[in-house]
């Protein structure tokens, strides 16, 4: 088996301390090699801050938010499926809550993002694809553009084939879309799955990483402690911490000749 380069993203970084202090633990330990994050969250200015030292090391990005109560523009994700299907998406609207995340990941990393995803995917929701679209123009003008990530590219849904169906549906066209901007994303998806506290996490990322083929993007939700009470994932929260820095994973990496690596 030939080496690859898997880019591996703790997702949700800034939503709270035990998710900002899993993923770092992670990255120190080199068991991660991007982060996206939340740039409107109360606790981001100093968890950002944290992040500083390790710009080399890892791919930090934003997590574009429009469902989580820190955003002005936040809906219940029901909302913007709706309107993603009907006329008359405020994409002017959108587009100022993009440039208003963009700028304050910005300010703290005095850098702009390395790549853009988001939360829940909104960002790949048709009429939110075009405000991206839009907003990366304005801010990358000259400039090398982020990645995006593309969940159409999705390669498999781990033990949740219906939702990852579903994903897939929503979503489609958004790699195309990104492509007539100009814009670039991983070819390939993964880490997806049902988010259950007994699921097999292990065996999925052993799934996940035998199939990733070079710079291949996997999602994961790592956090210590015992989470909000308001976090619905949390147990698979610390389970995916647990496992991601076990030495189990470590071997299951150099077994699967797999180096976590930034996008470029």
């Amino acid at each position: 088996m030939s080496p690859r380069r898997a880019i591996l993203c703790a997702d949700d970084y800034g939503q709270s301390e035990g998710i900002c202090d899993g993923i770092l633990r992670l990255v120190e330990a080199r068991r991660l090699s991007a982060v996206s994050c939340f740039s409107l969250a109360p606790c981001w200015p100093g968890a950002g801050r944290r992040l500083l030292p390790h710009r080399q090391a890892v791919d930090l990005g934003l997590h574009f938010n429009l469902t989580e109560p820190f955003g002005r523009a936040a809906r219940p994700l029901s909302y913007w499926l709706l309107r993603s299907r009907l006329p008359g998406m405020p994409r002017q609207a959108l587009l100022s809550e993009l440039l208003r995340q963009i700028d304050a990941f910005s300010q703290v990393q005095d850098a702009l993002p390395d790549f853009i995803d988001g939360h829940e995917h909104v960002h790949a929701l048709p009429g939110v694809r075009d405000a991206l679209a839009a907003a990366i123009a304005l801010r990358w003008n000259g400039t090398d553009k982020p990645y995006v990530r593309a969940p159409d590219a999705l390669a498999d849904g781990g033990d949740a084939p219906f939702k990852a169906r579903i994903l897939k549906l929503l979503c489609r066209g958004m790699a195309s879309r990104l492509r007539r901007g100009g814009v670039v994303s991983p070819s390939w998806f993964a880490g997806v799955y049902s988010l259950r506290a007994s699921a097999d996490f292990p065996g999925l990322m052993a799934a996940w990483l035998a199939a990733c083929p070079d710079r291949g993007l996997i999602m994961c939700h790592p956090a210590v402690g015992a989470g909000d009470a308001d976090d619905a994932i949390a147990a698979a929260r610390r389970r995916e911490y647990d496992y991601l820095a076990s030495e189990a994973f470590a071997n299951l990496c150099r077994d699967q000749h797999i180096s976590l690596g930034k996008a470029a």
